[in-house]
């Protein structure tokens, strides 16, 4: 994958990318999940899909495999070639093992054969908004992080480099060549603007990012 793409996080709604050839079955999901309270974008092929596609968390792309021009493989492929990390549900009604192999190797969340129930459809649907959803608490956590990190002086931008490094006080006196109590007081200022009470929670906090 190349780097990541951005994507606008909006907790309050679920949404749902639906790429299918067949009308009429593309009108029956979009119906299931608007009236199971998903927001859809449907697209009768992956060159319309494409074209229109702004990445939204929480969602989730439901492609056909089997389309004309670019199929679910090709569209998954176009997709990560440029950084979008959104769950993708595979629908078939005849794929080769080669192509659902491929497709699981590439990160699909899941990979459902026609006919399917709508149980089953809306189950893992569910699932992978979830997974969608945990994905934008991480990228809202990181964003949060980075704007907190430009409230740091320099000083105190020194100190958090080195207490995530696992530097205690008396190592930070030795590094800085600060006293005792002026180390303290930029710990505090750290942990302060970072909202964390602990310098393993610091440690977790910037691991993560």
């Amino acid at each position: 994958m190349n780097g990541s793409a951005k994507a606008n996080v909006i907790f309050n709604k679920k949404f749902v990318y639906l790429v299918e050839d067949d009308d009429d079955l593309r009108s029956d999901l979009e119906r299931a999940l608007q009236l199971s309270g998903y927001t859809t974008f449907s697209y009768a092929n992956s060159e319309q899909f494409l074209s229109a596609f702004e990445p939204l968390v929480p969602a989730v792309l439901v492609t056909d495999m089997r389309m004309p021009k670019k199929n679910g493989i090709q569209l998954q492929a176009d997709l990560l070639e440029q950084g979008h990390q959104l769950p993708i549900i595979f629908i078939s009604g005849e794929s080769s093992d080669a192509q659902i192999i491929k497709a699981f190797r590439n990160g699909a969340f899941d990979f459902l054969l026609k006919p399917f129930s709508r149980e089953a459809f809306l189950g893992t649907v569910a699932k992978a908004i979830e997974q969608s959803t945990m994905v934008g608490q991480e990228l809202s956590r990181k964003a949060q992080l980075a704007e907190a990190l430009k409230t740091l002086t320099p000083r105190e931008r020194q100190v958090f480099s080195l207490m995530v490094k696992g530097y205690g006080n008396k190592e930070l006196v030795d590094e800085l060549g600060l006293a005792l109590p002026t180390v303290k007081q930029h710990k505090s200022e750290v942990m302060g603007k970072l909202c964390v009470s602990s310098l393993a929670e610091l440690m977790t906090l910037n691991a993560s990012s």
